[in-house]
């Protein structure tokens, strides 16, 4: 309450939620006899019975409000999703794709409650990674990739395949694209030949 929801305390929200609805629900339900009585005068004519009339009136709202936004966030768990991608579809290198995170039920669950079961209704934390990077469906690794000493790819066969998902605050930075080869007139062209593809090494090979 009064705390901002997030990845370090999304499962506690979620346990949150749940534990008060059935809270509101079992208050509800036990005082239901009581509220038929109170409408047919068969309760004592004291002040108890407005407290009655009044806590079955407040459990029943809070059960309506708290089922609603507790399904929603059922629903937001079986998408992988975050109310803020509810408004606005996650950016990627690519393209946006709305269901980029999603990987099917079970491993949309287990990223919130954990691997392991018995911990999934305890309030202790069991969130799987480690809330800055999360998997994601859209790009598959490249099978090239492993055939390549230190994981580069060639670039004779790397150029049709998409660069993998990332979010775009990674793809906005200029330093993690490769340097671009900086053109050379013809009478230079056979004195730097290794500075064609760095740059830098260009640079020392003019001065």
């Amino acid at each position: 309450v009064n705390n901002c929801v997030g990845f370090s305390n999304y499962k506690f929200f979620l346990l949150f939620l749940a534990y008060s609805l059935l809270y509101c629900l079992f208050i509800a339900a036990t005082d239901l006899q009581y509220f038929i009585k109170f409408w047919t005068n068969g309760l004592p004519d004291t002040q108890a019975k407005f407290h009655i009339m009044f806590l079955f009136f407040a459990a029943a709202m809070f059960s309506v409000s708290l089922s609603s936004l507790f399904g929603y966030h059922c629903w937001l768990v079986s998408k992988n999703k975050s109310t803020l991608e509810v408004f606005r579809a996650p950016i990627f290198r690519h393209r946006t794709d709305k269901n980029g995170f999603s990987l099917g039920f079970s491993k949309n669950l287990r990223q919130v409650f954990g691997d392991e079961k018995k911990y999934w209704l305890l309030p202790v934390f069991s969130s799987l990674g480690d809330g800055c990077s999360f998997p994601t469906c859209l790009v598959n690794q490249d099978p090239e990739q492993a055939s390549t000493p230190g994981g580069l790819n060639s670039t004779s066969k790397s150029e049709n395949h998409l660069f993998p998902a990332k979010p775009l605050r990674d793809s906005q930075s200029h330093l993690l694209t490769d340097a671009p080869s900086w053109p050379e007139t013809a009478a230079k062209a056979d004195k730097g030949k290794v500075g064609m593809s760095n740059p830098a090494l260009t640079m020392e090979n003019e001065t």
